[in-house]
């Protein structure tokens, strides 16, 4: 029995609130049980200095944890003067996850910034931040395609993610903070829309796995990124 009380196959309550703040480009809320997420997209006329003049567009994310986003309160990582480990990795992970998804030449030379801050933690906060940072990237694109400021639409996919994992010696999906914390396997899954994989983040947290038990996750995961992308595409509707 999972804490939760879940199915082995049963993601947490899946919710993406569009257009949550004023100024942004393109913005959202995802709750994914009580992980809560805030994604804003911000475009802007300019690239990094390393495609300048290349006629391709970029997308690049950042992210960060709210002090009481967890049970006791975090140091603000601006106060420490420089950003964690973790932080830095998982930005970087939510940058290329995104591009994955992204016709970069049809983007045209410009860069949207996808900023995700994590309101509330339980579980699968990377996860959580890539499925909504797709929808406020999606909007933001919408604005561009709107205003003419691009020719055809350069998001080639959906893009989500979801976490599975070995609790309890039983293969789960969608873990939360209860399970994530103690479960003998975690993984995280990115795939696009389609289906194609981006990235599989696994590691043995107690015993080794086999393939067999990396094939069933790896369905778990398709299973629940394409009840993801059915969320995603409600939201933009």
């Amino acid at each position: 029995m999972r804490p939760s009380g879940r199915d082995l196959s049963e993601m947490r309550a899946v919710s993406i609130d569009t257009d949550v703040t004023k100024h942004a480009e393109g913005s959202c809320l995802i709750k994914i049980g009580d992980t809560h997420v805030l994604c804003t997209a911000s475009l802007e006329e300019r690239v990094p200095p390393f495609i300048k003049g290349s006629g391709l567009g970029w997308v690049t994310a950042e992210y960060g944890m709210l002090p009481r986003s967890t049970s006791s309160r975090m140091r603000r990582e601006a106060a420490a003067g420089k950003q964690g480990g973790r932080t830095v990795e998982i930005q970087r992970l939510i940058g290329r996850s995104l591009r994955a998804g992204v016709d970069r030449v049809a983007l045209g030379e410009r860069q949207i910034t996808v900023d995700c801050d994590v309101l509330q933690a339980d579980g699968g906060t990377r996860c959580a931040a890539i499925t909504g940072g797709w929808v406020a990237l999606r909007l933001a694109v919408n604005k561009l395609m709107k205003a003419g400021d691009v020719l055809s639409d350069p998001l080639l996919s959906p893009v989500a993610a979801v976490s599975c994992g070995i609790y309890a010696g039983q293969p789960v999906l969608d873990l939360d903070y209860p399970e994530d914390s103690a479960a003998g396997v975690d993984g995280n899954f990115v795939m696009r829309g389609d289906g194609r994989l981006i990235e599989v983040q696994m590691s043995a947290e107690g015993a080794a796995f086999s393939r067999e038990e990396l094939d069933t996750l790896m369905g778990l995961a398709d299973l629940g990124v394409q009840n993801l992308v059915a969320v995603q595409k409600a939201a933009v509707a």
